[in-house]
């Protein structure tokens, strides 16, 4: 069974991001479970002086579930052309773990017009050595009310669009398992 952490980059309550990786995670593969992280909003501000055994528990509870992931998908919003800076300081938590390095990572999109946060992203997943997946998913829910996003996710084209992106990236990580043995 392999062990996927979705993670959404928004703290809105009615975040079609968030509504995006949940919708992932009712859509799993079979062979594949995906886990929602929850705890974006009670990280601390990331500061180098409390790494190691200062590692705030929150922290240290991000670090172990990636590490303890086979691969992470990321939605996140796009806010003044870049990434949020709640998303952004989970990774700097990352930045000098070895959870990052060399773990599959797959960009999910819950808006098309997202081009510029998504640039940003790759980067810098790509700069902390994440192993960055081509493959991506995007499900156009920029504007919708909640009820209306839990219509979309629900169409069968677009639960098929999950299960489908889910299973690229789940041969992904093996590909990647092979070739890192």
């Amino acid at each position: 069974m392999l062990n996927i952490l979705a993670i959404s980059g928004s703290l809105r309550a009615a975040s079609t991001n968030s509504a995006l990786v949940a919708a992932l995670a009712r859509n799993a593969p079979s062979g594949c479970r995906v886990t929602v992280y929850d705890g974006l909003g009670q990280l601390p501000i990331f500061n180098p002086d409390d790494e190691g055994e200062l590692t705030p528990h929150e922290a240290a509870a991000l670090i172990d579930a990636v590490t303890r992931s086979d691969g992470i998908v990321v939605s996140c919003p796009e806010y003044a052309h870049g990434v949020p800076g709640g998303l952004k300081n989970a990774l700097d938590w990352l930045v000098s773990r070895d959870a990052a390095i060399a773990k599959p990572a797959m960009l999910a999109h819950a808006s098309p017009r997202s081009l510029f946060a998504r640039a940003a992203l790759a980067e810098i997943m790509r700069t902390m050595s994440f192993a960055l997946c081509e493959g991506e998913l995007e499900i156009a829910l920029l504007g919708k009310k909640p009820p209306e996003v839990e219509m979309i996710l629900g169409e069968e084209a677009n639960q098929q669009a999950m299960r489908e992106a889910l299973q690229g990236f789940v041969s992904f990580i093996r590909a990647n398992a092979t070739s890192s043995s």
